[in-house]
């Protein structure tokens, strides 16, 4: 307990901006409009790219078994965000083309 309360002292600055990162964050999207919410929830998982090459680092430095599994783990489920990204996207632009 004792650890973990000196872990909050010494990073309180940190912790107080991501606590109003936080609220902040929900701010900003409890005021997104229902026909901005989609083509920007696409467009985030498309950039869940980063999860991916983060991933793929823990899985080139692991040294146990259970850090290269949960680095396979968030690969494949980065790559599954990815692509429903593109594949939302794609939808949403057919939308908006002319029809013959």
């Amino acid at each position: 307990m004792e650890k973990i309360l000196n872990f909050i002292l010494l990073h309180r600055e940190i912790i107080f901006i991501v606590i109003l990162s936080i609220f902040l964050g929900i701010e900003v999207i409890s005021h997104v409009p229902a026909i901005l919410h989609t083509p920007l929830m696409s467009g985030a998982n498309a950039i869940h790219g980063v999860v991916i090459i983060g991933a793929i680092i823990v899985i080139g430095h692991a040294e146990t078994t259970s850090s290269m599994i949960l680095g396979f783990v968030a690969v494949v489920l980065g790559t599954l965000n990815v692509v429903g990204g593109f594949v939302v996207t794609d939808r949403m632009l057919e939308m908006f083309k002319k029809k013959k």
